[in-house]
């Protein structure tokens, strides 16, 4: 595997893209392209979450995927220190710079496509809590004015084949009202929107702006979204109404909702838990789910069957041209 770390913003140090690129070996696909995934850990918009980023980029890596994964313009964790009702907006990382970023990060990996042996186009964005928002603007925006002028390039340019999602948060109007009712902590969310959009109570026009099922299209790519029925932080009803977004333009899409199961639960296995109540075993489906539902998009190119001469022929090759 090669891992390397890419600065990806001049105008901020932190926003990096990791990469887990599987190596060329000539026994298994040698040069071949593979198709890619890039993570977005949850947060906030105050971090990126790293239980959210290497687990999960390694699970697909297992799968035979090359892996991302995404630190992403956020508010930073000074926050917790100093406190929320100390909080002031900082335009350097607010909405819209880290959708900007995700759009630099897939412009990125598409420049160097040939060179990492990558299907340009089969990439998708995985996401969970505020990073599943910011993948799920991605793949609703990419072909709007909001990317396409800023980034002077065609949607296909920036568009990616598949979108899947971990507990999102898909419509803030939503969020508002479940603030309102007691739903959801509204003093934790208030500074979340002022570390994601710079205002505590940001006017409805911009709370539209910002919600994706809103801005689901024909071209909206198809999706893979998964939740628990318990979540309090990022109630479960953000993934149904995008999934009926979604069926109303009639994008494919999958969608699984766990009975049990607080935020925040990652791959749900001890790679990515600090505590045993972060392990569940029936969650942890959720791996092999996406795997089966991507696999009928993203099939790597194998021949029908194993041939040991080939086989042979190929780590006699490696031996010359590594020597």
């Amino acid at each position: 595997m090669i891992c390397e770390e890419i600065r990806l913003s001049e105008k901020n140090e932190k926003v990096v893209l990791k990469t887990y690129r599987m190596d060329p070996k000539m026994e298994m696909l040698g040069n071949k392209i593979r198709p890619a995934v890039l993570v977005l850990g949850g947060g906030a918009y105050f971090s990126v979450s790293d239980s959210e980023g290497e687990p999960v980029a390694l699970s697909f890596a297992t799968m035979g995927y090359h892996a991302f994964t995404l630190k992403y313009s956020t508010y930073g964790p000074d926050a917790f220190i100093t406190g929320f009702q100390n909080m002031k907006p900082r335009e350097k990382t607010q909405y819209p710079q880290p959708l900007y970023d995700v759009a630099r990060a897939v412009l990125y990996i598409k420049e160097h496509a040939a060179e990492w042996n990558i299907d340009p186009d089969r990439i998708a964005v995985c996401g969970f809590s505020a990073g599943a928002h910011n993948a799920a603007m991605y793949i609703t925006h990419f072909n709007k004015p909001i990317l396409t002028e800023h980034f002077g390039c065609s949607a296909e340019k920036l568009s990616v084949a598949l979108g899947i999602l971990g507990y999102p948060l898909t419509d803030y109007v939503y969020m508002k009202e479940a603030m309102e009712q007691g739903k959801t902590d509204p003093f934790f969310f208030g500074a979340s929107n002022m570390a994601y959009l710079g205002k505590r109570e940001p006017e409805e026009s911009l709370l539209k702006e910002v919600s994706p099922r809103l801005a689901v299209d024909e071209q909206t790519p198809p999706c893979f979204i998964w939740t628990t029925a318990k979540d309090s932080m990022v109630p479960a009803q953000h993934s149904l109404l995008l999934a009926l977004a979604l069926a109303d333009q009639g994008i494919p899409y999958e969608l699984h909702v766990f009975e049990n199961g607080p935020h925040g639960m990652s791959v749900a296995s001890q790679v990515s838990a600090a505590a045993k109540d972060q392990i569940d075993n029936h969650i942890h489906h959720w791996v092999e789910l996406a795997k089966e539902w991507m696999e009928s998009r993203f099939a790597l190119d194998l021949p029908e069957q194993f041939s040991f001469a080939d086989a042979d022929e190929a780590i006699a090759k490696t031996i010359r041209i590594e020597s």
